[in-house]
């Protein structure tokens, strides 16, 4: 079910962002005084008395960008105003009109109908007598608002219930949701258009096109996804400004409430510092990944798929277990094969196992190799049940765990990977001590949670 649009859209530096943040009740786009940060379409989900929409950040109109992206920001806007259904043309009250202004309102000339004006940075009852000024520009009167305090955005949320009317439902929520993570300059925001099947973002060979972390639903086999694109990810001590931090802090979260990661790499350059931080990062927070090879076509008569998967087996160790897919972006080649991956990652993250096979499983693993450990008190480990999903979370008691040394602990947790039945998705265990008496190991049975721990 497709959603009411709701586009915000303005000259640069009259709080767009802000108000899409105050729309979605939450941290959606980046605010920052310097123009022209924002130049893809931001969009969110928003909730008002029971009124769904989605609510559409703009770039600057008329924006000088430094990366001479002005013409791509600029056919953002338009994509965002020709699908909308309400048009929240932003103006700066304690300005004048300005000729940019005035370029705005020529480019929605003829949307009348769809246009509110608002004039936003009324952060006091006495700015609000400035706002009849904006009756020139040809909208009707301005609605003041401060998007950064909050003030008038009840009336302004109350004006788009009345022009967008009461949805039937509420949009389906995804199936699953996909970060898609890399260094600059991989192909992400291609990755994410050919999932999109439309420019929803910008593409450029400018690295950092990318600034915020972009949400795009799409459709496959009749299901919802949302793919979230991110910018690229540099090495720290290159990172700079306030822009490009948020921008790193964003690209974090994006991986930390995905389903899955897709961390993508580019089949030309050698594996960097970058990809091994960022598969740490998805490793820290056990997020299943699938890797993408992107570009794969220029990378022919260099290497073989199978010599690619034993360099990355080798290169990012920690991600041995992943699946790997090889696409590339700019023809659309195996992307949405690797949506049917990740698919297969969430439902292997998603699996429970009985405590029978479970600890089945884990007598094969101390038969392979028991815990090494003194002979006065050698360490043992009892038994073990998993108590979560996503991750698949698995308690083991043990009589000591102080001395289960951390080489161990990484060989139960290879080897139950591989005997059970998510040996793509990362697990988390838990060393618990107990009693080795039968009573008290009874009572621990008994006790043990089993519910997610998420």
């Amino acid at each position: 079910m497709s959603l009411p649009i709701v586009a915000i859209v303005g000259r640069p530096n009259v709080g767009k962002s802000s108000l899409l943040n105050a729309l979605a009740g939450r941290r959606i786009s980046i605010v920052d005084p310097m123009a022209g940060v924002t130049r893809d379409r931001v969009s969110a989900v928003c909730e008002q008395d029971g009124v769904w929409f989605e609510a559409i950040d703009t770039g600057g109109y008329g924006v000088e960008d430094k990366d001479d992206l002005t013409e791509d920001i600029e056919a953002q806007i338009g994509y965002a105003v020709a699908a909308a259904d309400v048009i929240l043309f932003l103006v700066d009250v304690r300005d004048e009109i300005t000729a940019l202004d005035r370029d705005v309102a020529r480019f929605l000339a003829g949307r009348q109908d769809r246009v509110v004006l608002v004039a936003n940075k009324a952060d006091q009852e006495s700015h609000e007598a400035a706002a009849g000024d904006f009756l020139r520009l040809g909208f009707g009167e301005a609605r003041c608002i401060s998007a950064l305090h909050g003030r008038g955005i009840h009336a302004l949320i109350e004006e788009l219930v009345r022009r967008v009317g009461r949805s039937p439902a509420p949009p389906p929520d995804p199936v699953m949701k996909l970060a898609v993570i890399g260094r600059q300059n991989v192909g992400k925001s291609t990755f994410v258009n050919a999932l999109a099947g439309e420019p929803r973002v910008i593409v450029s060979e400018t690295p950092g096109t990318t600034r915020d972390s972009i949400d795009v639903r799409f459709e496959k086999d009749a299901k919802t996804f949302v793919v979230i694109d991110t910018a690229g990810v540099r090495k720290p001590r290159k990172v700079s400004g306030d822009i490009e931090y948020y921008a790193v802090m964003r690209a974090q979260r994006a991986v930390r409430r995905a389903d899955v990661a897709l961390l993508m790499l580019d089949a030309t350059a050698a594996i960097s510092e970058v990809d091994k931080k960022l598969a740490a990062y998805t490793q820290e927070h056990y997020k299943p990944v699938v890797l993408v090879v992107n570009k794969w076509d220029l990378a022919k008569g260099r290497a073989g798929a199978e010599d690619y998967g034993d360099y990355l087996t080798r290169t990012l160790p920690a991600l041995r277990f992943a699946p790997i897919a090889f696409t590339t972006a700019s023809e659309g080649r195996n992307v949405l094969s690797v949506v049917d991956t990740a698919a297969n990652l969430f439902k292997q993250a998603g699996t429970r196992v009985e405590t029978g096979p479970l600890n089945q499983a884990l007598e094969e693993v101390l038969h392979r190799r028991s815990p090494p450990g003194s002979a006065a008190r050698p360490p043992k480990i009892y038994y073990a049940t998993q108590i979560g999903v996503r991750p698949p979370t698995i308690v083991l008691f043990c009589n000591n765990a102080a001395m289960l040394k951390t080489d161990y602990r990484r060989f139960v947790e290879k080897q139950l990977g591989e005997l059970l039945p998510f040996p793509e998705a990362p697990i988390r265990l838990l060393w618990r001590e107990r009693s080795s008496s039968p009573q008290a190991a009874a009572r621990q049975r008994e006790t043990t949670p089993t519910d997610s721990v998420d």
